[in-house]
């Protein structure tokens, strides 16, 4: 039994999803003729209080059109020093639209109005940069899953707003911060211009992620998506996936929370572990003790075939997801509750 905790990216369509695949009408989706990829857009639209939705192949690629739309060369977009459209991105912010970054340190990656407006380029000096977008992260990959509260979210679009910039939200894993906090994904379009959603992290799709918008923004997304290769045609195959992954994963997210505290509270008691970031929902990030590395660590994950991920040079993250069960939880933790070094 191999267990893959690098991350939730690496599960495989269960039966009942692959049956949903093959059993859908599909037409070219370039030409606006998928039915089934139009459902899964309205579908995506609805349920995020949103006017339109575009379905993409990644998201990194939601997460670069959103904020393409949303700014002009040589703009500035607000957020987090380790945000994934920062950091894991590529440089597509500096290459896609050609625009300046303003890094904030954030609470675990959540940043707050206190922060933001110090930084706001002042519109009428030429020598600065227009701030034209902030941008959150729902959860924060890269701090172990934090997550915003809609009341934080509130607060940081109607200042942003009041200052005319735009808000876009990195929703990757947004639906695992709303298993947490019990929101409704409804009031999400209420605070954000563009929102990207991904269907292949913890709902399970093997491919796809859908950027939610504005109306008026729907054919700019549209065509930026086809300058950036996006353009899909049988599409309807993997949204029938999505569509699957949405009616019938949610609900089972606060499964993989329960096990990934589980792993965290093991690892808190370990000599190994010098400390382990609080575990809010599926990512597990731990430090380990003086002396030894990740490195060290993965070598003996995988003598009981256990992957994991290195982090950073004293980090290592594990990911619960739809294909890590109860007896796998066990297997994990007995291998290192026995690790010794």
């Amino acid at each position: 039994m191999v267990i893959d905790l690098r991350s939730d990216t690496v599960t495989k369509p269960t039966s009942a999803m692959k049956e949903a695949m093959f059993n859908v009408e599909v037409g070219d989706d370039v030409f606006g003729e998928d039915e089934t990829v139009k459902k899964l857009e309205a579908k995506c639209a609805t349920w995020l209080g949103m006017e339109a939705a575009v379905f993409c192949p990644s998201g990194t690629m939601t997460n670069q059109i959103g904020i393409k739309i949303l700014t002009q060369p040589y703009d500035e977009v607000i957020c987090y020093k380790g945000s994934h459209i920062y950091k894991y991105e590529g440089g597509g912010l500096a290459g896609n639209s050609n625009i300046g970054t303003k890094l904030l340190s954030g609470n675990r990656g959540r940043i707050s109005i206190e922060e933001i407006a110090p930084v706001i380029g002042n519109i009428n000096d030429v020598h600065q940069a227009r701030t034209s977008v902030v941008a959150l992260e729902n959860t924060v990959v890269i701090e172990a899953g934090s997550y915003y509260t809609f009341d934080n979210i509130k607060k940081i679009s109607e200042f942003s707003r009041s200052k005319g910039i735009a808000m876009h939200l990195d929703g990757a894993r947004l639906f695992n911060a709303l298993t947490e906090t019990e929101e409704a994904s409804t009031e999400v379009g209420k605070y954000f211009d563009t929102v990207s959603i991904c269907l292949s992290k913890g709902l399970g799709a093997p491919v796809g992620s859908v950027l939610a918008c504005k109306k008026e923004l729907e054919l700019k997304a549209r065509r930026i998506r086809k300058v950036f290769g996006g353009g899909m045609r049988q599409a309807g195959y993997l949204a029938a996936a999505g569509i699957y992954a949405l009616d019938n994963h949610i609900v089972r997210l606060k499964e993989d929370h329960k096990r990934a505290k589980e792993l965290g509270n093991t690892l808190n008691q370990l000599s190994w572990v010098k400390s382990v970031m609080p575990v809010d929902t599926n990512i597990v990030i731990f430090e380990v003790a003086d002396g030894v590395t990740p490195e060290m660590c993965l070598v003996k994950f995988s003598e009981s075939d256990i992957k994991a991920l290195a982090f950073s040079a004293v980090e290592i993250r594990l990911v619960t997801h739809l294909d890590f069960d109860d007896a796998m939880l066990d297997k994990a933790i007995t291998t290192f509750k026995k690790i010794h070094f």
